[in-house]
């Protein structure tokens, strides 16, 4: 399980160092992609096997399957955790995501989410005033 919420800094060759109680449950390869919220996902290859396969069978009819799938997808890259247990971040996601030399590695039970320092602390800012909301939501839809 993937919990928990980690600072980490991103060295001049973008590789960043994943939290060591996440590293055994990855494995030695994952799949990173574009997220919501400029974040970016790290999926252990059995998960994003699944989120994958589950794309798939949306139907291409609906053009914001379409859209969604293709932006998730295409974006997504193979990468290979070295014997640091780093990641090397592409550039292009390192930019989606505005990383800089501090990053926030969190555990969201199945993978994990790479966050600039400054967004995820506006993220958690702003929705830390919605969580009685959210959690009633999350009740409505047996959830929580």
């Amino acid at each position: 399980m993937l919990i928990g919420e980690f600072k980490h800094t991103l060295d001049n060759k973008n590789r960043v160092a994943l939290p060591a109680k996440f590293r055994k449950e990855i494995g030695k390869e994952a799949v990173i992609t574009e997220s919501q919220d400029k974040c970016l996902s790290l999926y252990p290859l059995k998960e994003w096997e699944k989120v994958a396969e589950n794309l798939s069978k949306l139907p291409v009819g609906q053009a914001v399957n379409r859209s969604f799938t293709r932006s998730f997808l295409a974006g997504a890259r193979n990468v290979e955790i070295d014997n640091l247990g780093r990641i090397l971040i592409p550039d292009k996601l390192k930019q989606y995501a505005g990383l800089s030399q501090d990053v926030i590695i969190i555990g969201i039970y199945k993978r994990i989410e790479i966050w600039n320092e400054k967004n995820w602390e506006e993220y958690k800012k702003k929705t830390e005033g919605e969580s009685e909301i959210l959690a009633e939501k999350l009740g409505e839809i047996g959830a929580y």
